[in-house]
């Protein structure tokens, strides 16, 4: 007697892991702008990834369940990657010290409360923000965007509006 396939439970081990798909956040049709330092930085943890971390992952994957979900993320991630260093466009810094804000623009600014907070404007796929590099996607990037030495900008930010005066652009 032969018996379908869905009144048969098959092991959890042998089923491939569900990793959310990474998604670009670029919208549809956006050049994926890069400085030469992030684009290095991303080829650098490709590197990494590929000839490090997989490898030692792959070894273990066949009999170790975590591992084998470990291995799917990272093979996502090398996906990823590789489709963002394969579409870049890497922007040249300028040779003169800028008067206005740029991609990939070191940005000084100075709040009304005299606080003062530092932005590189950097691509989307590079952006950390323990590093104070935020995607020109970002919502101060784009207010900052163009923006002249000595220039103030209004921004709202989530604990309510201010104007960020440009004190520096490097």
């Amino acid at each position: 007697m032969l018996m379908s396939k869905a009144f048969t439970r098959e092991d959890d081990e042998t089923e491939e892991p569900v990793v959310p798909t990474l998604v670009s956040p670029l919208p549809p049709g956006a050049k994926n702008y890069m400085t030469a330092e992030g684009a290095q930085r991303l080829r650098t943890e490709l590197a990494d990834m590929l000839d490090e971390k997989r490898p030692a992952l792959a070894r273990t994957a066949a009999t170790d369940p975590e591992a084998k979900r470990e291995l799917a993320q990272l093979d996502q991630r090398i996906r990823y990657l590789q489709q963002s260093l394969s579409t870049a466009e890497i922007v040249p810094p300028t040779g003169t010290l800028p008067d206005q804000v740029a991609f990939g623009s070191t940005v000084t600014v100075r709040d009304t409360k005299g606080v003062t907070s530092i932005y590189r404007i950097v691509g989307v796929d590079e952006a950390d923000f323990e590093r104070n590099e935020v995607s020109w996607l970002s919502p101060i990037a784009r207010a900052l965007m163009n923006a002249r030495l000595g220039q103030k900008v209004p921004f709202k930010f989530p604990r309510g509006a201010t104007e960020l005066e440009v004190v520096k652009i490097e």
